[in-house]
This record gives structure tokens, sequence and C-alpha cells, in this order.
């Protein structure tokens, strides 16, 4: 485990926290529409737009450990 620096690098060669990755999966998710949720994929396409390739399965995670539910129970209905 000491080997790993437990965090991303972007496409330009910036380092960045995994702190600050689970930091900009919240904002994105705090900033979707309450009828339509995005999908884990959806967030992990638009990490990828800023420069920042993370997994689906990494933002399944991060997600969890935020404490955020997954997209079927985060849509709200009118």
């Amino acid at each position: 485990k000491s080997f790993f620096s437990g965090g991303y690098e972007t496409d330009k060669g910036q380092e960045v926290a995994s702190g600050s990755v689970k930091e900009k999966i919240r904002q994105i998710i705090d900033a979707e529409s309450p009828h339509s949720p995005l999908s884990d994929a959806k967030v992990a396409e638009m990490l990828s737009r800023d420069g920042l390739n993370v997994a689906r399965r990494t933002v399944a995670k991060y997600r969890d450990e935020l404490g955020i539910a997954p997209k079927a129970l985060r849509k709200r209905f009118k």
C-alpha cells in the first residue's frame, strides 16, 4: 500500500488527490436534476471530460463512501 499515492493524474500530467475526486463527484451529483439523476457511468464520463480518467466502478465506490445513494434511489418524483 505504501507504493501507491492514493491519487490520480490528469490528462495534462497534474496529480490530483482522491479526496479531490470525491469532492468533484459530490459536486456533480449535487448539481444533477432531481427528476433525472446521473448514472455512475455518466459521472465518470463527465470527470473524463475534465481530464480525470476514473472508472465507473471507482465512481460507484467513492459515491458509496460519501453516503450518496445509487441513481435509482436518488430519483425524486413530482
